[in-house]
Order: C-alpha cells, then structure tokens, then sequence
C-alpha cells in the first residue's frame, strides 16, 4: 500500500489546478501563479516521469476577456464563456511549458467519451502516445459541447477518471485548503488535518460535509468521491494546498503535506476487479494450448498469433471471453480490436497488423493490464 515514504517512487501523477487557485478572484487567469507549477511539472517531466494535467479556469478567463463580472447562468452563455476562456488557458500553459523545452496539448473530453469503450480506448491510447512522447497533456471538460447530462459535473471527477484512464500511481488534488480535516476548522479552532487515510473509510464523509446537504466545505466531497473513483484503479490522492513553495516537489519528496488517502487494495487488485465488475463478454476467441499456457503460467497479454478462432460480432473495447481448444473459458478482457478485424489478424504475429490492416491499434490483441484470469 502507498505510503507517504513511497511517493517518492511513483513515476505517473495526475495533477487537477483549482480555478481558485488560478484566477484574480474569478477575474480571468494570474499568470504568475503558473510559472512555480510549471517548474514542478517541468523538472518531473524532463526527470523522466509521466505527468497529465487537469485544469480549471475556462469560464473565468472566459468571462474576463468579455468583460462579464457576473458568471451566466443559461448553459450556452457557460458554453461560450468557457470555449473563449480555453483559448487562454491553453495558450497560458503552452507559454510555460515552451520556456522549459516541453510541448503541451489540449484534451477535451465529455463523460461520454469515457463511458463508451471505444471511446474510452482511444482516449487512453492518445493521452499515453503523449506521455511517450513527453508532452504534457492538458486536460479539460469539453464544456463547448457537453450537455447536463453528459458533464462530469467538476474537475475533481474528470481528473479521478483520467487516473482510472492512464492507470496513474497518483492523484494530487491541489485547492485553496490545506487538506481535509475531521471538522470544520472555520467553526472549530481545534480541528485537526487528517494526515493519511484508507478511502473506504467512512469516518471521510463526515469530516468531508456529507451531512451537510451535500454540498460539502471548500469542495471537500466531491474530492473525497474523486479520490475513492481513483482508488479503483488503485490510485492513491492527495488533497494539499496549491498555495505554497515547491508543493507539487514536497509532495514527491513524502513531506506530510495535505491529506493522504490511499486505496484499500493493491493497484493491479484493485484494477482486476473493476474489470471484473464490468465483464460480459460480446464474443470470443478461441486460443491454442501456446496462448493458453502464455496467460495461465506467465501472465502475458494475448498476442493475436495464438488466436485459432473468433465468434460474435464485438467491437473495440468490448469484453471479450477466451476460451481454450475444449471451449473452457479461462480468461475475459477488454479487446483491442473489431470482430472482423481480430478474424483478419488471428494467427498473425503483431509485426504484420500495418500489412493486413492498414494500419496498427496495438500490439497486442489484449492487454494483460485488462484481461481478467478465471
């Protein structure tokens, strides 16, 4: 289990800045205020580590550069203040980062996108294309297009399920608070930070503000619900002040910063069973004694050359069950390719995908990351 000491190894972060921590008092960005982040983000990325950023702040520079003092409240007015506010925000971020050496991009994603498994996929394989190719992915809520029901509703949720996406060690959480404590401090001068915490740990909603109809202090419940959505790939988050010298750095280095809160289970425990919760396969492929062997005594990713037959008509990213030469099901997982797709590539090793197909998804057939043994 994550402990404070062993932050220190963690290579993959997701880092989500608060818009209060961005903007003049919802006055449009201080573009100050990223120079010192950028610097962290920088030094982790150049050190070799994966980092995506998730950031606030659309509507606010949206707002600003229309001269609106009052944040509007009919969606599209919302729409079009956070598509002008993005030109800014992304703009802001890639000056940073282009005085460090470091290339941005900008990602805007819906619930939807994350919710359909092929879209779902294809977002996971462009944010970790950037990581390898060390950009730093700047991501949003796609609020142009989203309607009620398809937002995610904060950035807290949005940057829990991109640590779900990319299956990051860590979620840093930074806001104008200090962290969680178990009471009120504006109402009680004893109210002590909690330090570290297991996410499942109930006592998380009282001090969070649950029972306080919901809406919770500082936005501390839907971080504590972003942290226990993360905790089901086994990602551990921390909630800390934004506000201060070399946070994201002291964080990195096990300083007792903020609220800890770590999973319950193991990472690769806990990512099996959410897959394990999902699973109802759409079809299946049959698979030699070889492949058979490969995911039973190794562990290793189903490769397509060990796939003698396919049935149903799945597409990418669906459940797909794997079934040895009797029709015994050993194995269930998320594919990475169409029906008629894995019918063309089966028997064929990964290098001859381009020539067949035209083009390569993945090596693979199915990660060992998302196939669940039975």
């Amino acid at each position: 289990m994550l402990t404070r000491a062993k932050l220190s190894r963690t290579r993959c972060w997701v880092v989500k800045i608060g818009s209060a921590l961005l903007t003049r008092n919802g006055q449009g960005l201080d573009r100050h205020v990223l120079e010192p982040w950028a610097d962290q983000i920088a030094a982790r990325r150049i050190g070799g580590d994966d980092l995506v950023l998730v950031s606030s702040g659309a509507v606010a520079e949206g707002m600003a550069r229309m001269g609106w003092t009052r944040r509007p409240r009919a969606l599209h007015e919302l729409q079009a203040a956070a598509a002008i506010g993005q030109m800014g925000l992304v703009r802001a971020y890639e000056d940073c980062f282009a005085k460090r050496g470091l290339h941005t991009a900008q990602v805007l994603l819906t619930r939807e996108d994350l919710a359909d498994r092929r879209r779902y996929l294809n977002a996971r394989s462009t944010l970790r294309a950037l990581l390898k190719l060390g950009v730093i992915p700047v991501v949003n809520e796609n609020d142009t297009v989203a309607t009620d029901e398809l937002r995610f509703g904060d950035n807290d949720t949005l940057a829990a399920l991109v640590a779900n996406l990319i299956e990051a060690e860590v979620l840093v959480l930074l806001t104008d608070q200090e962290g969680l404590f178990d009471s009120d401090p504006r109402f009680n001068s004893e109210a002590r930070l909690i330090g570290e915490r297991r996410v499942d740990d109930s006592s998380l909603d009282l001090a969070a503000g649950e029972s306080a109809g919901g809406l919770g202090r500082g936005g501390m419940v839907t971080k504590v619900r972003a942290a226990r959505l993360a905790a089901r790939s086994g990602t551990a988050t921390v909630i800390a002040a934004g506000i201060g010298d070399q946070v994201l750095t002291r964080i990195g280095h096990g300083e007792p910063i903020g609220t800890l809160l770590v999973p319950s289970q193991e990472p690769q425990t806990a990512r099996k069973q959410w897959l394990a919760g999902q699973l109802q396969a759409r079809g299946r492929v049959t698979l030699d004694d070889g492949a058979v062997r490969a995911l039973r005594e190794r562990g290793t990713s189903l490769l397509a050359v060990g796939v003698r037959a396919v049935e149903g008509r799945f597409k990418r990213g669906e459940v797909v069950a794997c079934v040895d030469a009797t029709g015994r099901q050993i194995a269930r997982g998320l594919i990475n390719y169409d029906a008629d797709e894995t019918a063309r590539i089966m028997g064929q090793p990964s290098a001859h995908f381009e020539e067949i197909l035209g083009y390569l998804v993945e090596p693979e057939l199915i990660h060992r990351d998302n196939l669940v043994l039975l």
